[in-house]
C-alpha cells in the first residue's frame, strides 16, 4: 500500500474519533449541569482538554458556555474543533474514495454538510445535549459501516489504527482533567460533588452502565481502574493498545512485537499497563502517571508516522 494511501486511512480514523471525543468532552460538562442544577460549571477545564488556551483566549476573552461551544464545535480557525476535524476527514476519504467504500463516503460527506449548514449554531446552542449526541453516533455510524462494507485488509487496519490511537489519547486526557483541574479543593475528595463528577466522566465515555455491572462503589479509584486497565472495556487504555498492537502486527505481517520499531514501543508500553496494578498507579500520583504515558505514546505516534508514512519499514 503506497505511504499516502496508509497515512489518509490512519488520519481518517483518527480525525473522526476526535471529533467524538471534542463531544464527549463537552458532554462532561453539560452532564454536570444536569447533575448539579442551580451551580455554574468553569469551561476552562474543557479548552484545556479539548483547545488551545492560548488561542481561545487571545480570540475570545472568556470561557463562557457560547464561546466554548462555538470555538470547539465550529471555529474552522481552531484545528482541533469538530468541523475542522470532520473536514480533514471528508478531505482525507475523498484522496482515497477508491480504497473506502460509497456508503462511507457518504456518511462523512452529508454529515460535513450537515454542520457547515450556517443554521447549525442555532441549534447547537439551542440543544446542545441532543447536538453532541449527534456528532457522537456520527463517529459510531462511521465505524459500523468501515466495519461492514470494507475488507478487513491492510487500509481497514490502518483506519483502525489511527480511531484506537485517538482514543487511547482521549479516554486518558479526560480522565486527566478530571483529577488534576475539576475539583476545586482536594478536601472534598470523597464528597457527593467529588462522586458527582466521576459519575458524569463515566458517562461522558459510555461507560457508567458497564462501570456498574462491576463496581458498587464510584471511588477515583475504580473508575480509574476501570478506564485504565480493564481488558474488556472499548475504551480503556489497556483495550486500545491491546488492538493497536493487533492491527500493527496485521499490517506489518508479523506475529511477534520484535520487528519495527513501532511494534516494539507499542509491546512495551502494552505490557507497562498489563503488569502495573491501580495501588502502584495511583501511590505514584494518577496526573504524573497519566502525563508519563501520554508522553510515550505521542513517542509511539512519531514512530507510527516514521515507520509507515515516510516511506521508511
Amino acid at each position: 500500500m503506497l505511504s499516502r494511501v496508509a497515512d489518509s486511512l490512519y488520519w481518517l480514523g483518527r480525525y473522526i474519533e476526535r471529533a467524538e471525543n471534542i463531544a464527549r468532552c463537552i458532554d462532561v460538562n453539560l452532564q454536570l449541569q444536569l447533575d448539579l442544577p442551580g451551580e455554574e460549571r468553569p469551561w476552562e477545564p474543557v479548552i484545556h482538554t479539548a483547545g488551545n488556551p492560548g488561542d481561545f483566549f487571545s480570540r475570545y476573552g472568556n470561557a463562557s458556555l457560547e464561546n466554548v461551544l462555538t470555538y470547539l464545535t465550529l471555529d474552522y480557525q481552531n484545528q482541533n474543533s469538530i468541523i475542522s476535524c470532520v473536514a480533514a476527514a471528508r478531505e482525507n476519504a475523498r484522496c482515497i474514495r477508491e480504497i473506502i467504500s460509497s456508503e462511507m463516503w457518504m456518511v462523512i460527506n452529508r454529515f460535513h454538510l450537515k454542520l457547515s449548514n450556517p443554521a447549525t449554531k442555532a441549534k447547537m446552542l439551542d440543544n446542545p445535549h441532543l447536538f453532541y449526541t449527534e456528532v457522537k453516533e456520527f463517529s459510531q455510524l462511521c465505524i459500523g459501516v468501515s466495519d461492514g462494507t470494507m475488507n478487513h485488509d491492510e487500509g481497514w487496519h490502518f483506519a483502525r489504527l489511527g480511531r484506537l490511537f485517538e482514543r487511547a489519547d482521549q479516554t486518558s486526557r479526560i480522565l486527566d482533567v478530571k483529577y488534576f483541574i475539576l475539583l476545586p479543593d482536594p478536601t472534598m475528595v470523597g464528597m457527593t460533588l467529588d462522586t458527582v463528577q466521576w459519575t458524569a466522566l463515566l458517562k461522558s465515555v459510555s461507560a457508567f452502565e458497564m462501570f456498574r455491572k462491576r463496581y458498587s462503589l464510584v471511588t477515583p479509584q475504580n473508575v480509574s481502574e476501570f478506564l485504565i486497565l480493564n481488558r474488556e472495556f472499548p475504551r480503556s487504555l489497556i483495550f486500545c493498545l491491546n488492538q493497536m498492537e493487533f492491527s500493527l502486527k496485521y499490517i506489518t505481517g508479523q506475529d511477534h512485537a520484535t520487528g519495527s520499531k513501532s511494534i516494539r514501543k507499542l509491546g512495551k508500553l502494552r505490557s507497562d499497563l498489563e503488569f502495573t496494578t491501580i495501588s502502584e498507579v495511583i501511590g505514584g500520583g494518577l496526573h504524573e502517571y497519566l502525563e508519563s504515558y501520554q508522553t510515550k505514546l505521542a513517542d509511539l505516534g512519531m514512530s507510527i508516522s516514521h515507520n509507515f508514512f515516510n516511506g521508511l519499514s
